[in-house]
């Protein structure tokens, strides 16, 4: 299962609306950064029969099934610090992340 706090549906919404169509968006990892994975997000147009969908407050998150094994119980929340504001990710997989915060191992 993946979770978007109101914060982060609101925030994906409003990018959809903006943009004008989509079904959702799209979350997963790939192999990147000195830890080794770092998630993944793209606005799905045409979902892939192999995803796997959850709805989370109004919003449609599609996770293909590899990604799925490291991403299951995710949280994701939309946070503002100061002038930075991005995607705050909660996940019980994880084990450790980069001093830089960009990618993490599971």
């Amino acid at each position: 299962m993946i979770e978007l706090s109101n914060d982060a549906a609101e925030h994906v919404r409003d990018f959809l609306q903006n943009r004008g169509h989509g079904e959702g968006i799209r979350v997963g990892i790939r192999t990147a950064g000195c830890s080794g994975l770092a998630y993944v997000l793209e606005f799905v147009d045409e979902p892939d029969p192999n995803d796997q969908r959850f709805e989370s407050n109004g919003v449609s998150v599609f996770v293909d099934p590899k990604s799925l094994v490291y991403l299951n119980g995710l949280k994701m929340d939309f946070v503002k610090e100061g002038l930075n504001e991005g995607f705050k990710f909660s996940n019980p997989n994880q084990k450790g992340e980069c001093g830089c915060g960009e990618s993490f191992t599971v």
